[in-house]
């Protein structure tokens, strides 16, 4: 017996939309990583694209536990001597681009290889309600009804 291995032509790539109003950004990270990869479809190829195309709203009223909006820090750095840099996650959430925390929760739960970068266009993270993909019709993805621990109040 072979193993069987998709290829592009046979995957069918779903659009799924997530509420990420308070939903826990680790566990809303790591359903969305399993669908943006595809892991949850019986087609599953490792080395090929065959995950969903993920829409996540309410990027800015995501859920973080415990201290973590404060103590963690995202650090980057300029180029210059001396010049590493750093946001907490409360001042990226009240900052301009509140989805960026959901991005790299997301990003950083991938694999870290040429097909990261792929997969990571297939997600979409936008801080209110509002996104311009109506016309995909994305099927909507109930994260409080997976785990009760997903939601909190």
């Amino acid at each position: 017996m072979k193993t069987y291995s998709a290829k592009a032509a046979d995957i069918d790539k779903k659009w799924v939309i997530v509420d990420a109003q308070d939903v826990v950004l680790g566990r809303l990270a790591a359903v969305v990583a399993t669908r943006l990869r595809g892991k949850h479809k019986p087609l599953y190829t490792p080395h090929v694209d065959c995950g969903d195309n993920v829409i996540v709203i309410n990027a800015e009223k995501v859920r973080i536990t415990g201290n973590k909006k404060d103590q963690d820090v995202f650090y980057w750095h300029t180029g210059f001597p001396g010049g590493i840099k750093g946001r907490t996650k409360r001042q990226i959430l009240e900052g301009a681009h509140p989805e960026r925390v959901i991005t790299k929760a997301v990003e950083r739960m991938l694999p870290k290889n040429a097909l990261n970068e792929k997969i990571i266009k297939n997600l979409k993270v936008y801080a209110g309600t509002e996104h311009p993909h109506e016309a995909q019709k994305p099927e909507v993805l109930d994260m409080a009804a997976l785990n009760p621990k997903n939601k909190r109040a």
